[in-house]
This record gives C-alpha cells, structure tokens and sequence, in this order.
C-alpha cells in the first residue's frame, strides 16, 4: 500500500474512529487479574493514539510531500547504485561524448493524486553519477501548440527540501496549477518544469547535492545527469542562458550552490529560506566534513571563485531564516553575478513558500531566456 496513496490514508482515517469505538465496547468488558486487566486496556489506549498519530501523520505527509513513499519514511531506501569519479567536462556537454547515444527515456503518470495528470515521470538511470531515482516533468501549454512546434524552451529545475519529495513542487507547491494560466496569458515565460529526486541515501542522510567520493554523485546527478535527460527527451533550449535551478529550504541551499558552481548550465538560481551553511541542515554529509563544510558554503564558493560566476541569485528568507544569508551573498557578489535579497514573513514551511511561486517564476521570466 502506497504511503501517500489513497488506500493509505482511507485507512488510516477509518482506524481512528474504529480505535476508539473498540476502546469504549471492551473498556468494561475486559476480564482477568489486575496486571492482565491494566496491561489490555493500556495496550487499547496505545493502539488508539498511534491511529490518532498516524493520521495526522499521513495528512501532513500528503499536505507536504515530505516523504515520497515507504523507503523514505524508514530511510531504506538507497538509490546510489554507484559512485564512478565524474569526468572532468563542461556541464552544457553533461553526459553524451561524441558518439555516445541519447538518453531516451519512456515516461507514465505520477503515482500521487496530488499530482495533477499532464505531469509526467520516468525512473533515470544517471550514466555519469552512478544515481538512479524519479525525474517529473512538466511541459507548458505552449509545448504541444502546433504554432510553437519547432520552438525549443528554457527550462527551471526544482529541488524540494529534506526531507522531500519530487512529488512536492507539483503538490504541495501547486507550481503548475499556479504558472499554466499565467503563462497561456505571457505573465511568465513557458518554462519546461523538471523535478529529480534528492533524497538519495538510506539512514535519513541529506547529501547537500555534493559529489563525495565513495558516498554519492548528487551534484553531478542535478547538473549533468539530468539535464541531459532533458535535453534528449524534450524541445529544451540548450544553453545555460536558458536554464534555472530553484528550491526551498534544502533546496534553496542546493539551488545556490549548484547556481555558484555551474554557472555553465545554470543562468539563474532561486533559494527560498535556504541557508549558506550547510550546517543548516544537520543531517547532511556536507555538514560532517569540515573541508566539505567550508567549500560546500555558496558565501565562500562566492568569495573565493577564481572567475564571478555569470548567474543571477534570487534569495529569499525572513530574518533569522535566510535574509541574512541572502544580504551576505549580495555583500560578497561581483560583477556579472548578481544577487537579489528579498525579505519574507511566515513559517518554514510550504504555506509561505507555495504562494511566491508566481513572483519568482516573473522573475525568472527577466532573468533567462525567453520564448515567444
């Protein structure tokens, strides 16, 4: 049974009442000595509390994506299938050297009915990171247009936090819901949408999107694995001009960084409540190195680049969470990169972020290539 799958959550919704209807039926109906008589009635009170608990469990889990399925939630699963020493190359060639074949990829539905239908996905196989996991796409309105049938468009990959899922930028975000309109209208570019897995390692690990080695190729995964799927199996424009990378919390760490450090692929980066430390999240393995703390930090991959990197930083936080990490980048940034500090309100949570999905992607709009 799926976890965020309606069975599940029927189920779990009809156990509560259930629980505690059984609860109150046996209560006095409950026969033996006293420790026999305590233990059965303690164990019932247990049993209707951990329905309770898993309900609310499953509803804040489907509200927010947090956990994509079983492997998650126990943190089994593993979806590094190897760890290669990446090839040294520009990302804009990612993972086709002359003569090697496409990345085709067959795609299906999404297995999540909060995800709406026209989102599609495919399981990868990383040829040069070594990581397989999920990759959901979404196309434009203006994709299957017969007047846009030769048109290639720019294309925004989205990174969820941790813990996430791929599932939570077309759920809880609403990210297509929101732009479809918007771009049918041209408020906002015609962005192709491209959500990969992040959550790659069993034991709840979070790997930063770094490569580290004989652990994880997650940077390689997010900057060549996958944009190369993209490039093979969808009319996207090629160049870094073209591409953006965003996220939230986790995300946002990964979305600056990976701007920082491929500037080659990506034109723009979006980072809502991120943080530069990678301390800001303790569970992940850049944060338990120190040399991998230090350089896996986009205020010091800023301060130190031996060229500015030619990328355009949209950072958002509220004070305490992300703004002063988003003015300390500005502080650090040098022609031609480019960093817009913007100060919010509310919680760490998808509710203050689900609704500047449509002022970021306007910006984005000014900020990478447009199709018109």
């Amino acid at each position: 049974m799926k976890l965020t799958g309606t069975p599940f959550f029927v189920l779990s919704l009809v156990l509560v009442p259930l629980s505690i209807g059984l609860l109150m039926y046996f209560w006095n109906r409950v026969r033996g000595p006293q420790p026999l008589l305590f233990g059965t009635r303690f164990a019932m009170v247990l049993f209707a509390q951990a329905t309770a608990v898993t309900l609310v469990f499953v509803m804040v889990n489907n509200d927010n994506h947090l956990y994509g399925g079983w492997d998650d939630l126990l943190g089994t699963g593993n979806h590094v299938r190897a760890v290669p020493v990446p090839p040294a190359g520009d990302a804009t060639a990612a993972a086709n050297p002359p003569g090697q074949a496409r990345v085709i990829q067959q795609f299906g539905p999404v297995d999540d009915k909060a995800v709406p239908k026209d989102v599609k996905t495919t399981d990868l196989k990383g040829r040069v990171s070594g990581v397989d996991g999920e990759v959901l796409v979404w196309t434009p309105p203006q994709y299957d247009d017969p007047a846009y049938k030769d048109k290639k468009f720019p294309v925004v990959e989205l990174l969820a936090g941790f813990p996430g899922s791929s599932s939570a930028w077309f759920g809880s975000m609403n990210a297509s819901k929101q732009l479809a309109p918007l771009m049918k209208s041209g408020q906002v570019a015609p962005f192709i949408l491209v959500s990969p897995r992040v959550v790659l390692l069993p034991g709840h690990i979070d790997t930063g999107c770094a490569d580290v080695p004989g652990k994880v190729n997650a940077e390689t995964w997010l900057a060549r694995d996958v944009p190369q799927m993209v490039l093979d199996n969808f009319r996207a424009e090629p160049g870094p001009e073209n591409w953006a990378v965003a996220g939230y919390s986790a995300g946002a760490h990964c979305a600056a960084r990976l701007g920082i450090a491929h500037s080659n692929r990506f034109h723009a980066a979006v980072s809502m409540s991120g943080y530069n430390d990678p301390m800001g999240e303790n569970d992940s393995l850049t944060a338990k190195d120190s040399h991998l703390r230090e350089i896996s930090n986009p205020l010091y991959m800023l301060q130190h680049a031996q060229t500015p990197p030619n990328v355009a930083l949209y950072v958002t936080g509220k004070k305490g969470d992300g703004y002063e990490d988003a003015v300390a980048l500005q502080k650090a940034a040098k022609a031609p990169t480019a960093v817009t500090p913007v100060e919010v309100n509310g919680p760490h949570l998808t509710s203050t972020w689900e609704p500047m999905v449509p002022s970021v992607f306007a910006w984005l709009t000014q900020a990478v290539g447009k199709t018109g």
